[in-house]
């Protein structure tokens, strides 16, 4: 019964472990097959325009855009969860412990400085930012440029689909705010499970409030980790106002995105070599926090 009970709780962990990031690809492809609908179908809104070659070129570079979007995303998310930020594999040795070095007695070894145990993932990270629940995964020294680069897109994607759901804002709105209107923008489940509201209107209001709420989400996700990469700061130095590895912007720039930290951004194939090995870090400033 004991055993039972274990691999039927392993399962369930295993499933909870994937279900972020199967949650997330649903909504993000949701919303580009919504938006897609927009530009091919809705828009734009005067008649006499929808048959125009203006209109033509402007849905073709709409989906242009939207497409390469979310090709970023995707990209940039698969190849952030292909790079193990772990010790596993990483040769630790070389010059002896020194200055920042501790010892994990959960992975049984000595671990350079800025890295840390994720009881999560179950393993030490270099140069570990935070484990990101929404891919199951922590956030290090090797796939940080992905995990920024996946923010970047996810929130100019977000801020583009807001903008164009701007259109749906107003169909609901255009009879004035009313108890009607309302309660389909903050709860549509609701006015769906009870019959006043269709499955399309309910389905775009649905979308477009997600898009809004999303926005708002990966803005301070984003902008936080903007801050962080130009302080040259994790997020567990962060906590403790300790900023002893910034480089300057420049330097910063460098040491997290690579040395193509210019172009890099625009693909996730463009090579950008890190120049660091995330294991020994030029120290600028005291490793004491600030009080």
């Amino acid at each position: 019964m004991t055993s039972f009970a274990s691999k039927v709780f392993c399962r369930v962990e295993k499933l909870c472990h994937h279900l972020p990031v199967v949650l997330n690809t649903f909504l993000v492809f949701s919303i580009t097959g919504e938006v897609s609908y927009l530009v091919l179908v809705e828009a734009p809104l005067e008649a006499d325009q929808k048959k125009t070659e203006w209109s033509a070129w402007w849905k073709a570079v709409h989906l242009l855009a939207q497409y390469f979007m979310l090709g970023n995303i995707c990209w940039n998310a698969l190849l952030f969860l292909r790079t193990s930020p772990s010790i596993k594999g990483v040769f630790l040795g070389g010059e002896g412990v020194g200055q920042g070095w501790r010892y994990c007695y959960t992975c049984e070894t000595h671990t350079p400085p800025r890295c840390s145990h994720c009881y999560d993932c179950k393993v030490c990270v270099l140069r570990r930012d935070h484990h990101c629940v929404f891919f199951g995964q922590c956030v290090g020294f090797r796939n940080y440029r992905y995990f920024l680069s996946c923010l970047l897109f996810m929130w100019s994607g977000l801020l583009y689909a807001t903008l164009m759901n701007a259109e749906v804002f107003i169909v609901i709105l255009k009879e004035g705010v009313t108890v009607h209107s309302v309660l389909l923008l903050l709860i549509p489940w609701i006015m769906l499970v009870s019959g006043q509201v269709s499955a399309h209107a309910f389905a775009f209001a649905f979308i477009a409030d997600t898009c809004v709420v999303g926005f708002l989400l990966v803005s301070a996700f984003f902008f936080f980790h903007l801050f962080l990469m130009f302080r040259g700061q994790t997020t567990r130095e962060w906590y403790s106002t300790r900023r002893p590895y910034s480089l300057g912007l420049l330097g910063n720039l460098r040491h997290a995105l690579g040395l193509r930290w210019y172009l890099c951004w625009l693909c996730p194939l463009i090579p950008s070599p890190l120049p660091g090995d995330g294991i020994n870090f030029q120290v600028t400033g005291s490793l004491e926090p600030v009080r």
